[in-house]
């Protein structure tokens, strides 16, 4: 199981990195068509997915199922590397997307290079979906269904060590093949980048098989037969939530709300930083190779942090300290390094203690290494305590609250946050027409959405400490079905 999570986090952590490359620095677009990408395209696609998901769910195994998602986007990585990408000029409708750009208005810039660079626009779809589909539901929802709670508590660390590792060699990885080496007598591509996509793309071919190939042998020769005739028991129990139930489940507890908020917050607070931050890079690093190499440098020192961190400092943190003494740490790293970020590109003339006078570096390269800074911190302190705090937070629900709240938690917080950063940024677009100038808004609002994210933390730390004080279990109810139409019958 570490072996197939180190290869499946090696390839979500590769194509992090790739996705962004290809986007940012391509012909026309830039980072503002992120926004555009993650609203108008991977929200729609993750839907279909999870409608996909729900239906091999109900008719084939848990193995089966794995099997089938793994060959769609090892088989789709396969397809764009050798028919996509090299016949990406004849399939891009730059002609079109032209003649868009004279009529449309220029905060629209961004929708265009979606539709300009559409087979890029599919490659980082399918990306961003590797994390929902084959870390989050399909690794994950095997791996609680097959360990019991004792062996979760020994191995899941363990887990979580070699998630991070994975991390540092994927961004070793990204830096060594984006150096600009040319092979001739490779038939494939006229320049070292093009040859950098055909490597990048083989690598994480090569391990999403061997992950089925280990899958496989797991299935085979450890996981019992009467575990997976549990399996097929347990399928009618799944609790299945729409919505507008989450919605109505989540509205009546104040402590799920809480929770709620934590996670719609943190994940609007970096995807609004994240976007400013990568148009920078650009800035600095407009050749594709030269921005993949540093997205492939900020992956390294990220995994190392979080490494050291989860090794020597989360548990010890969490034992010594309050929930909300932990739960604190991440929203106030967030909040530090992301003002510095901000000052440094807001005002790009002023120096700050004479800072980039002293390291002899311009306002806009002190400005991408506050933003790669901000980045690392924020994302190792997410992998450590941000994740081990929320987790800890449904200890005290009971049994059925702890499930459906998770279910609506992760219907409602993350999607809603991972889209609701890209609609601001949309808004702020259309009215500005660039980053630049839409920028010092965007800090205004980062501000405030990490003052509500601290806020929501001290509010739950309250009521975590009532209820683990006085050893009870919180219950909630599920909310009351309306009562069917009278008017309609069924034969």
């Amino acid at each position: 199981m570490l072996a197939i999570f180190f290869l499946i986090s090696f390839n979500y952590n590769l194509l992090r990195a790739f996705k962004d490359s290809l986007i940012v620095t391509a012909k026309d677009s830039g980072a503002e068509a992120i926004p555009f990408i993650k609203v108008w395209v991977i929200l729609p696609m993750a839907i279909l997915l999870t409608f996909i998901f729900t239906r091999l769910a109900n008719r084939f195994t848990r193995e089966k199922v794995f099997y089938i998602m793994m060959t769609g986007f090892v088989s789709f990585f396969f397809i764009f590397a050798f028919i996509l990408y090299p016949a990406r000029e004849f399939l891009h409708p730059h002609d079109l997307a032209d003649k868009l750009q004279l009529i449309l208005p220029s905060g629209c810039r961004g929708l265009i290079a979606l539709f300009r660079n559409w087979t890029f626009t599919l490659f980082y779809t399918m990306s961003e979906l590797w994390s929902t589909a084959i870390l989050t539901v399909l690794f994950w929802g095997f791996a609680n269904e097959v360990t019991s709670v004792q062996e979760a508590r020994r191995f899941y660390g363990i887990l979580a060590t070699g998630a991070n590792i994975a991390q540092i060699c994927s961004g070793q990885v990204s830096i060594f093949l984006s150096q600009k080496l040319f092979i001739p007598q490779l038939p494939y591509g006229k320049e070292s980048w093009e040859q950098s996509i055909l490597f990048l793309n083989c690598a994480v071919i090569a391990s999403g098989v061997l992950s089925i190939i280990l899958f496989r042998w797991l299935n085979k020769h450890v996981i019992l037969p009467h575990e997976r005739i549990q399996e097929q028991t347990q399928k009618s129990e799944k609790i299945k939530m729409s919505m507008r139930k989450n919605f109505a489940y989540l509205a009546k507890s104040k402590y799920l709300l809480c929770i709620a908020l934590i996670v719609l917050t943190y994940n609007v607070a970096v995807n609004l930083i994240e976007i400013v931050w990568k148009n920078q890079i650009k800035l600095v690093y407009p050749d594709p190779g030269m921005y993949n190499a540093y997205m492939g440098e900020v992956l390294t020192v990220t995994g190392i942090i979080a490494t050291v961190v989860s090794i020597l400092l989360t548990t010890n943190i969490i034992r010594r300290f309050s929930w909300t003494y932990s739960a604190l740490i991440p929203p106030v790293i967030t909040l530090i390094t992301g003002a510095f970020f901000f000052f440094f590109t807001v005002f790009p003339n002023i120096n700050l203690m004479g800072i980039t006078a002293f390291l002899s570096v311009s306002p806009l390269y002190l400005s991408v290494t506050f933003g790669s800074l901000q980045n690392c911190l924020t994302r190792a302190s997410k992998y450590t305590l941000y994740d081990a705090t929320k987790e800890l937070a449904f200890i005290p629900l009971s049994k059925e609250s702890k499930l459906k709240g998770k279910a609506a938690i992760d219907g409602v917080g993350s999607r809603l946050g991972k889209s609701g950063g890209s609609v601001i940024h949309q808004g702020f677009l259309i009215l500005f027409t660039t980053l630049a100038v839409s920028t010092p808004y965007i800090a205004i609002v980062f501000v405030g959405v990490v003052v509500i994210w601290i806020m929501s933390v001290v509010s739950l730390g309250k009521q975590f400490d009532e209820l683990v004080t006085s050893k009870t279990k919180l219950d909630i109810p599920e909310p009351e079905a309306k009562e069917p139409s009278p008017t309609l019958s069924q034969p």
